[in-house]
């Protein structure tokens, strides 16, 4: 419903900043729409690959459902977790300004929802637009649990592209043979061994034509010859970067991570996991059908070969009259394979900003803060050969600090002033420099420390952060880095070492990507710049999930500003309960009330 809401003041009348800006909220509200959402998480029969399992699905749908909004609307999730664990919910690349309570991960921004209680989620959507996802945000239950965000232009805007004829939602997946994933991802963690590999991966929840008992159910998508259809997709795959391509048909890229693009014409498309892309089709090929297939992209070693290594597929399918007969067509002669680095890396350079006049971008200038961030596998040492494979496990990390997560969450020990959950002084350097990328380091070099250690920004300071890949046991891969409540500019990206005198004359301060995850590539560096004016409590890890679960994330710490909307919110009237804070020691101010601009 839309109410219209007029204002009228005297010109000499002088309005406190505060009221100005309440009165500009209840004008947004005014114009925006309000949604609620019911989630139910329950346990669900579902059958693939001639297996039946039982798994936790949101209203029993594998993905789960679809959010629809506009660019400016408000919306309520209120989850019901009738499932057999705890589990949080995240989503992905929505800003939450000053609302971090609603941001979902799992012992940053709050405890899990426990089994058989409720939790709701307040998701504004604010700068926005084009396709998001959300998921679980707790252990590995993402890999059931998560689902496509469609952000329409705000009511009597258009898209800054041709009006497309339909669009559809493709969303990859990752599958797990275990029945029982975070137990065994547990299990794995405890014992410091590797941890579960998908054994296959879906589109929309199906694994196409080239796994038993799966031709039957493969996904497709019915066109009309001579239309433009609007694909978002979604990778949602625990732990893959994906190629994706549509035989015999281009694509032509107009967005990514909630934000559009500069259109680039691509016979294909790298995609890591967390990310999202708007790619237009147009149907101008001759009636009959062609797959639309994804295909594992691996930076690892090639000597590494753990991981499927069977295509997924859907059907783009023609309406019309002419034979089935014929297998669908497929993508041979544009699928990259898959461990062609070159062609992910000509892909992702060139992704840039739209940075018109419609669609400006505000890419930091004057830096306030630098910082220099190592992304790394390594490992730590066990005492007693106390861990299942010996004297050390395996880990990752930041800047040579493995995450360790509290038994309480950060964002509530930071508003509350709990003392020994974390501590703010994770470092702008790395502890040591040397060859990041070289072949043969030393493995001294890959001992990490852990802690939950936090790096606090003041409001509106001006950020600049280097993430450099290391080769460290010679596991350099790439890295989807992922910032909770901001959207960054990759301002600058290469190979080898970052070099502080000769890269950063190549930085494009003009219309870098706008995006909320982007990789670091194998062996390189990316250079990513934003503005820390959202307060709050902000999660930063790599979005493949077995890097998460072995410590590459950190967490930053934005301090509120001098005024109410400069400020985080104060807490909902309910938040789930954290079980294990014995061994915390409460030391609130008497009669605190969220003043958060002290550690």
């Amino acid at each position: 419903m839309k109410m219209a809401i007029v204002f009228s003041f005297s010109p000499t009348i002088s309005l406190h900043p505060t009221i100005l800006f309440l009165l500009a909220n209840v004008l947004l509200l005014a114009r925006a729409a309000v949604h609620h959402h019911d989630f139910v998480l329950r346990e669900t029969n579902i059958t693939r690959n001639c297996t039946t399992m039982s798994l936790l699905t949101v209203n029993g749908s594998f993905p789960g459902p679809v959010i629809r909004v506009r660019k400016g609307d408000l919306v309520f999730v209120h989850v019901h977790n009738q499932g057999d664990y705890g589990v949080t919910l995240h989503w992905h690349g929505v800003k939450q300004p000053r609302n971090p309570w609603s941001d979902g991960p799992e012992y940053i921004t709050q405890c899990p929802i426990q089994p058989q209680t409720n939790f709701t989620y307040e998701v504004n959507f604010t700068e926005e637009e084009g396709t998001l996802w959300w998921h679980a945000h707790s252990d590995w239950t993402r890999a059931t649990v998560h689902g496509a965000i469609v952000i329409l232009p705000s009511e009597g805007s258009s898209f800054p592209f041709p009006e497309p004829d339909e669009e559809d939602i493709i969303v990859l997946g990752s599958w797990y043979d275990e029945e029982k994933l975070n137990e065994v991802l547990n299990e794995d963690l405890a014992a410091g061994s590797d941890v579960p590999r998908a054994t296959g991966y879906t589109i929309n929840g199906q694994f196409g034509d080239f796994v038993p008992c799966s031709k039957e159910s493969t996904y497709h998508l019915f066109v009309d010859y001579g239309k433009t259809y609007l694909l978002r997709i979604v990778n949602a795959a625990v732990s893959a970067d994906h190629f994706f391509s549509i035989a015999k048909h281009n694509m032509t890229v107009v967005g990514m991570d909630g934000a559009y693009t500069k259109p680039v014409v691509t016979s294909y498309i790298t995609i890591s996991p967390g990310q999202t892309m708007d790619v237009l089709l147009t149907t101008d090929q001759s009636l009959r059908r062609y797959y639309m297939a994804a295909r594992r992209y691996s930076s690892e070693d090639t000597e590494v070969t753990a991981f499927s290594h069977i295509n997924v597929t859907a059907i783009l399918q023609y309406r019309g009259n002419y034979s089935l007969t014929s297998p669908p067509i497929f993508p041979s002669d544009t699928l990259p394979s898959f461990y062609d680095y070159f062609a992910a890396a000509n892909f992702i350079a060139q992704l840039k900003s739209l940075a018109n006049e419609e669609y400006p971008i505000s890419v930091p200038q004057n830096i306030s803060t630098r910082m220099f961030i190592t992304a790394s596998l390594n490992e730590l040492l066990c005492a007693n050969d106390s861990c299942a494979a010996g004297d050390s496990k395996i880990a990752t990390s930041l800047s040579n600090i493995s995450w360790v997560n509290p038994s309480t969450d950060v964002l509530l020990a930071y508003y509350r002033n709990i003392s020994g959950v974390y501590t703010p002084d994770f470092p702008n350097l790395p502890p040591s420099l040397y060859n990041f990328t070289g072949d043969d380091l030393s493995t001294s070099l890959a001992v990490a420390a852990e802690g939950t250690k936090v790096k606090v920004l003041n409001f509106n300071e001006t950020v600049e952060i280097i993430f450099q890949g290391t080769n460290l046991l010679k596991g350099s891969e790439t890295h989807p880095m992922h910032l909770h409540g901001y959207s960054f500019y990759v301002v600058g990206s290469g190979f080898g070492n970052f070099d502080n005198e000769t890269d950063p004359q190549g930085y494009n301060l003009i219309d870098p990507p706008k995006v909320n995850t982007f990789a670091v590539p194998k062996k390189g560096w990316i250079t990513i710049r934003f503005t820390a004016n959202n307060p709050g409590v902000w999660y930063w890890h790599c979005h493949i999930d077995r890097h998460m679960s072995w410590g590459m994330s950190t967490t930053f710490i934005v301090l509120n500003g001098d005024t109410e909307e400069t400020s985080m919110r104060p807490p909902p009237s309910y938040l789930p309960p954290c079980t294990d804070t014995s061994n915390i020691a409460l030391k609130e101010t008497a009669g605190f009330v969220g003043d958060t601009n002290q550690i």
